[in-house]
């Protein structure tokens, strides 16, 4: 829904918010390198851990599909939460699961199989994923045969289409990574390096260990050796990225104490979000208790900031139809961070995957009993999540306005941006233009007049932006003062009911009292 250039308003009162005035500091922070294949980027975490019997893969089970791997999926024995869409793998693999709601089989896809690799890879060429972090887990056990296969797999894949990618060292369980670390990268994982698509910053390749530092028993390294690591990476002239607890500034809750020396001596701080918090409100706390001084941290220290960014769990219900991705790509930007991890690409068995997904019941079997993506009433196509992230990461590039209101429709061909050039108001009450006083309020008084984004909320609502100052126009004091823009989000008092009335004019009406917008 769209206005034209100059339409009218019939009023100039309303109502407002979402509480005190926000700020943007989008671009504010001072990097402590320049662009490169993670600083600027949009990097996602790439699990590449499934497989299944038959598809030729050295751990011959139904790896990270099943609790017991000898047997297929089952209501019984999964560890799936969400249903992959399946209809672009020419490839698939029958559980024991029901039928699809639709009646074909349930078949899941394995890792393993290039084509589904390149699949992957191809949806992140195509929706605007930079680099790909290949999780890399202890392969001195009987994975790691597995795991040496799909490094190939993913280089070949990210070649093909353009992408970089880089090895993530996930620590957890691995009792003697001290000296395996170095054993693997030496004799294994560095050559990759020699690759086109291998990420590099500051001319260095990259590498990544996550889980230093965490406090609990799958993590229980002292600080020394972990330093040791770390120092020996740099001293192989890598670029080294921490996978660090979410308070590593602090040294408190989920991190251990003492290992400040181990976390600043990281080229790049990645915080782990993952499960922290559920809803809006969480997000937009952290954003000011956590991540704006761990932002000024990096700064003062010259490192880099790569903050985790996440869809949502599904299977919990956390997604809010994109708004919660939407937040947390937003304050990210909006905080200036160097670049953003988006945890996970393929994590089907965690909820928190981007991938395509199950839209509705009709894509995963009858008797799954998990959410699929309409999960709270809305449909939304199963490449969202994907377009969602092509958009944040315009957005992040400053290739799009930085805005809160998610501009990405759950179901492809809605309208996805403001009209380019913006609308004005002109009141039928004195025909004047509506511009900004400099408070912010809202007043038809002649001038040049004001330009506003007009945002399509669904179902008739809109919200509307004005340019001048970036903020949503908001119905002050639940309509009790003039209508003022000064906020950075939408909430209640910044959504008004477009009105087309009979005579070509519009009107509009707060939803937070019913009222019409006044002159």
């Amino acid at each position: 829904m769209s206005l034209s250039r100059r339409k009218v308003l019939a009023g100039g009162i309303a109502a407002a918010g979402l509480g005190a005035t926000g700020y943007l500091t989008m671009g504010s922070a001072e990097a402590a390198s320049p662009p490169g294949d993670v600083v600027g980027k949009i990097s996602v975490g790439y699990q590449g851990w499934f497989a299944c019997p038959g598809d030729g893969a050295p751990i011959n089970q139904w790896w990270h599909w099943s609790r017991n791997g000898g047997q297929p999926p089952s209501p019984s024995n999964t560890t799936i939460v969400s249903w992959p869409d399946m209809r672009e793998f020419t490839r698939g693999y029958t559980t024991a699961y029901g039928n699809l709601g639709n009646g074909q089989p349930a078949r899941l896809f394995s890792s393993y199989d290039q084509q589904t690799v390149d699949t992957h890879f191809k949806w992140m060429q195509q929706y605007g994923v930079d680099t790909a972090a290949l999780q890399r887990f202890n392969p001195f056990g009987g994975e790691g045969p597995t795991r040496d296969a799909m490094t190939a797999k993913v280089r070949q894949a990210a070649e093909a289409t353009g992408r970089k990618f880089y090895i993530m060292y996930d620590v957890t369980s691995w009792t003697n990574m001290q000296s395996e670390l170095k054993t693997d990268w030496t004799t294994k994982m560095s050559a990759y390096t020699s690759s086109p698509s291998y990420a590099r910053q500051n001319g260095k390749p990259v590498v990544c260990i996550w889980g230093f530092g965490f406090n609990d028993p799958g993590r229980p390294f002292a600080p020394a050796p972990c330093l040791e690591v770390v120092n020996w990476f740099k001293n192989q002239g890598c670029y080294v990225i921490g996978g660090v607890p979410t308070y590593w500034r602090t040294g408190v809750n989920d991190s251990r104490a003492g290992f400040g020396d181990v976390y600043r001596a990281f080229n790049m701080i990645s915080p782990w979000m993952v499960g922290r918090t559920g809803d809006l409100a969480g997000l937009d706390s952290f954003y000011t208790n956590v991540n704006t001084p761990d932002q000024a941290e990096c700064n003062a220290r010259g490192i880099d900031y790569q903050p985790c960014v996440m869809p949502g769990d599904l299977s919990a219900g956390a997604r809010h139809h994109g708004d919660f991705y939407w937040r947390h790509i937003y304050n990210m930007t909006r905080l200036g961070a160097q670049g953003l991890y988006v945890s996970m690409f393929d994590e089907f068995n965690e909820g928190n995957q981007i991938a395509k997904t199950a839209e509705n019941a009709s894509m995963q079997p009858v008797n799954f009993g998990f959410r699929a993506l309409d999960e709270d009433g809305v449909a939304c196509s199963s490449d969202y999540y994907l377009r969602i992230t092509a958009d944040g990461g315009r957005m992040f590039k400053g290739q799009a306005a930085l805005t809160a209101t998610r501009p990405t429709q759950p179901v492809a061909g809605g309208p996805t941006t403001p009209p380019s050039g913006g609308i004005g108001l002109r009141s039928r009450a004195n025909n004047q233009l509506v511009s900004l006083r400099a408070d912010g309020v809202l007043i038809a008084s002649g001038g040049a007049g004001e330009r506003f984004d007009q945002v399509d909320l669904g179902g008739g609502n809109v919200a509307l932006r004005a340019r001048s100052n970036s903020r949503y126009v908001c119905a002050e004091n639940a309509g009790a003062a003039n209508l003022v823009a000064n906020r950075t989000a939408v909430g209640g008092w910044e959504t008004f009911r477009l009105i087309r009335n009979s005579n070509g004019t519009v009107s509009f009406q707060a939803t937070v009292n019913s009222r019409y917008v006044c002159a």
